[in-house]
């Protein structure tokens, strides 16, 4: 029985750590469109569906998340502009399959001629334009 006891503490000492060792991803939105046009965002995966979140010029959004063994990835539908008329869908985070990542960011800036990306070292790039819906 004792060492049953220290095998189960083992285990939850090591579980317990796990998210002080293995540090979250996350992704980060920004709204820096032009004041008044509010930045509609939801994102999805295989296993989440974060919801439909609204965000003011200068306002932010962002999640955390540990990768998962097989693949993670999130889905971005943002939307802007009068009634909503533009938007634009692509991966805000994608990882590869057998590849665990630990602390990756991903920064995604809404503004009037699309969406900028960067990690955060580098300036951001503009990386999707806004379609007409």
């Amino acid at each position: 029985m004792n060492r049953l006891s220290c095998f189960l503490l083992t285990i939850a000492l090591i579980a317990g750590s796990s998210n002080a060792l293995f540090e979250k991803n996350s992704v980060h939105f920004k709204n820096s469109l032009r004041p008044g046009n509010i930045l509609k965002i939801h994102c999805i995966s295989d296993s989440d569906d974060l919801g439909v979140h609204f965000l003011n010029p200068g306002q932010t959004y962002d999640f955390s998340f540990h990768d998962s063994f097989l693949k993670t990835y999130f889905d971005c539908t943002l939307d802007q502009g009068l009634n909503f008329s533009f938007r634009v869908a692509f991966p805000a985070y994608k990882s590869g399959g057998g590849l665990v990542r630990f602390g990756k960011t991903n920064f995604w800036d809404a503004r009037e001629d699309g969406m900028y990306f960067t990690h955060g070292t580098e300036a951001p790039k503009l990386e999707y334009k806004w379609a007409p819906v």
